[in-house]
């Protein structure tokens, strides 16, 4: 089916691409001159083609040998594992051989295109992170002749490309848990990778992030968008610190530091940076959402996409497109020229947590007292989702929309003929799950829930849903699935929990069956793909495959 892999950590292969970074906006580096005599030289332009192959590694589509290459991009296999598998999506393509197998949580040790996806595409990640940090010392800086400016540029950068690493080890290990391991540092094209515990990959991953927030070469909060910076670096940290007890089997680092109190003080440390909730809900998703001032005002890391430079049917291209079916009106709906009928709700989803009434599948119309609740369209869509693979059954959501903010879809219509990809920046980390993160960390440890209450009503707030004196875990498990609906959260959310695989827990199709069952706990985490162990004897597979 596809083979590549393992030798990415021995070999940097070459990259050809159109930055999808906005002030990464440059020529690629060309295949025949990717060397490291002729790639970087003094100047500062060499050094940001670099940085720009590795940020175009979250959008990449190319150089993997797929049978489809809009299925190898890493937000779209990322966003598949973690929302298909979980209880707010299901995915209509029958034809595709993965896609039963996520939906209904029956995967096996047998390859598949979402996992191998995304091994592939954070460990080519890790890689061309590794190659950029070897060629960007200051002893190579040196003896190519670069100027001080230039090296101070180039130490930024570094930092910027170890957020990246530590973002891909982090995808890794929360899809895998024990992964390959090898850094700038480690022996290069003399052996192959061994794979670490995921405890000290959560140990690593914590300790570079903790390093890059305190090191003045990390751009300024707010500065660098849709690149990283010190709120992304701590948005991230905050989400590691989350999750370290899945991660790591333990409440507490080595040092006995709780893991929520760091990921409590890590968000009261965000609190201070000047970020602020976008004024519409909506907004944050629109295909604008890049040069909105409000919208930024929120987002703290972000994967750029633009469809005229990033012409990938991965991403916001993927969460668009497979929303809406070829027979609905896209142009004006969507702000998009075509539909794929892939990608939707469960109706029950729907009814847990938006408290939806008086839904009529003839006209569209119902009510509900949620904004949030509002991204729904429901017109010759049907409740039930006994049939999986038709379309229409289910609730379509047009979350992400490429119509601008400021602009009525039939404004944008003519404009959307042309739009065969999405415009729309997908919101990685941003202050709305910061706000969820804290209000966890404090019922944790049982502190300061009048705070975080606060930080909670905000969120209901904005999008006109009525406040709140106090919460429970019940309550964040509901607010996570309206706030963060389709952003790639559910899956990681429901194994902290301890409802993913539960037969407490279920939803339509879970374990296979239609009323839902529970499944084995070795599936808290997928098998290593098994043509990745072939190429490297030194691998193991995860226990139960």
């Amino acid at each position: 089916m596809k083979k590549i892999l393992t030798g990415l950590f021995i070999v940097f292969a070459s990259l050809l691409f159109v930055s999808c970074e906005k002030d990464l906006d440059t020529k690629p580096i060309n295949a025949s001159d990717f060397t490291s005599e002729k790639a970087y030289d003094k100047t500062k332009s060499s050094y940001v083609k670099g940085l720009a192959k590795i940020y175009y590694n979250f959008a990449n589509t190319s150089d993997l040998d797929v049978d489809d290459g809009g299925a190898s991009e890493l937000i779209r296999a990322f966003w598949s594992l973690q929302e298909l598998s979980a209880d707010g999506a299901k995915c209509a393509w029958a034809s595709d051989d993965w896609v039963a197998d996520i939906d209904m949580n029956t995967w096996s040790s047998s390859e598949n295109a979402a996992t191998y996806a995304v091994y592939a595409r954070t460990i080519q990640g890790i890689t061309f992170v590794n190659e950029f940090l070897k060629q960007t010392t200051d002893s190579k800086l040196e003896g190519r002749g670069c100027d001080a400016t230039v090296v101070s540029q180039v130490h930024s950068m570094r930092n910027e490309a170890r957020f990246c690493r530590a973002y891909f080890y982090w995808m890794a290990m929360d899809i895998f848990g024990d992964v390959p391991f090898i850094t700038e540092d480690s022996p290069f094209g003399t052996e192959n990778p061994k794979q670490a515990k995921r405890t000290d990959i959560c140990a690593y991953v914590i300790s570079e992030l903790k390093e890059l927030a305190s090191s003045p070469d990390t751009p300024a909060a707010k500065s660098n968008y849709p690149r990283a910076d010190k709120g992304s670096v701590l948005g991230l940290l905050a989400r590691v610190y989350l999750n370290a007890g899945v991660y790591t089997g333990s409440e507490t680092d080595a040092e006995g530091n709780k893991y929520m109190l760091l990921c409590k003080n890590t968000c009261e440390d965000i609190f201070g940076l000047g970020y602020s909730l976008c004024s519409k809900y909506a907004d944050l998703f629109r295909g604008d959402n890049g040069e909105n001032p409000d919208a930024l005002n929120e987002i703290m890391f972000a994967v750029s996409y633009d469809h005229l430079k990033t012409q990938s049917y991965g991403g916001t291209s993927y969460l668009a497109f497979s929303a809406i079916a070829s027979t609905d009106d896209y142009n004006t709906l969507m702000g998009i020229n075509n539909g794929w009928g892939g990608n939707r709700v469960p109706y029950e989803y729907v009814a847990d947590y938006f408290n939806v009434k008086n839904q009529d599948y003839g006209t569209g119309a119902y009510t509900i007292n949620d904004d949030r609740g509002h991204l729904f369209y429901i017109k010759d869509r049907s409740q039930s989702m006994a049939d999986l693979y038709t379309f229409s059954n289910g609730w379509s959501l047009f979350k992400f929309n490429n119509i601008p903010h400021n602009m009525t879809g039939a404004e944008y219509a003519d404009q959307a003929k042309s739009c065969a990809y999405s415009n729309v920046d997908f919101p990685a980390i941003r202050l709305g799950e910061i706000y969820l993160i804290y209000a966890e960390a404090c019922l944790d440890l049982n502190s300061d829930m009048d705070k975080a209450v606060t930080k909670l009503n905000l969120l209901r707030s904005r999008s006109h849903a009525s406040v709140i004196e106090t919460y429970d875990l019940n309550y964040l498990i509901a607010e996570r699935a309206r706030e963060l609906m389709w952003e790639a959260d559910r899956r990681t959310d429901l194994i902290r929990w301890g409802l993913f695989n539960s037969g407490t827990f279920l939803w339509k199709w879970k374990g296979g069956s239609y009323d839902g069952q529970a499944f084995n706990s070795h599936m808290l985490i997928f098998a290593i793909p098994p043509t990745e162990l072939v190429s490297n004897t030194d691998l193991y597979q995860n226990p139960g495959y």
